[in-house]
């Protein structure tokens, strides 16, 4: 995707948006289908933010089928994805990073609490978690971890919903430590 690293930010990282994007990703959504999956969402809201991401190409129209009188689209995350380009990770600011980065846990925050609010809540069962591991690893050995999670998640991705199958929000987080 060819935006600015500000373009990128105000619209990838906003949380209804992030919400909407998270709710395409991997599946093919209607804004029907939306409504029915974020329904704290006003509907004129998740109208306006769904055509915003769309006029951006961070949604696709992969479909569009008459529905009465009306056309409904169906939406789809692009074949690239909507992440920043190293480009525009490059050109971003330590203050832009810091400000990005607490969207970005804002967002898995919000989804958390959203969770905890269900009626019945079982981490175990549901396969929650969060932990933190510190890795101790040369560059080389830092590539090939890194390759080899891009391999085993990879094919994962291209997981259609479907009965039996819960989205799972996959959030993870590499950062050097400070040496000390």
């Amino acid at each position: 995707m060819s935006t600015s690293t500000e373009r990128w930010a105000e619209l990838a990282l906003h949380p209804v948006r992030i919400r909407i994007l998270v709710a395409v990703v991997g599946a093919r959504r209607t804004a029907s289908d939306l409504a029915g999956l974020l329904p704290d969402v006003p509907q004129a809201t998740l109208y306006r933010q769904i055509a915003t991401l769309a006029k951006a190409g961070m949604l696709e129209v992969v479909e569009e089928r008459k529905v009465g009188g009306a056309t409904e689209r169906v939406y789809a995350v692009p074949e690239g994805g909507v992440t920043p380009t190293a480009e525009v990770l490059a050109s971003t600011s330590p203050e832009e990073h810091a400000r990005y980065f607490t969207m970005f846990v804002s967002s898995l925050l919000a989804e958390f609490s959203r969770y905890l609010a269900r009626e019945h809540v079982d981490l175990v069962a549901d396969g929650v978690g969060y932990q933190q591991l510190v890795m101790h690893l040369d560059d080389e050995e830092f590539i090939r971890f890194a390759q080899g999670f891009a391999e085993l998640v990879q094919p994962l991705l291209a997981h259609e919903p479907g009965p039996g199958r819960t989205p799972r929000l996959l959030a993870t987080v590499l950062l050097p430590l400070t040496k000390g």
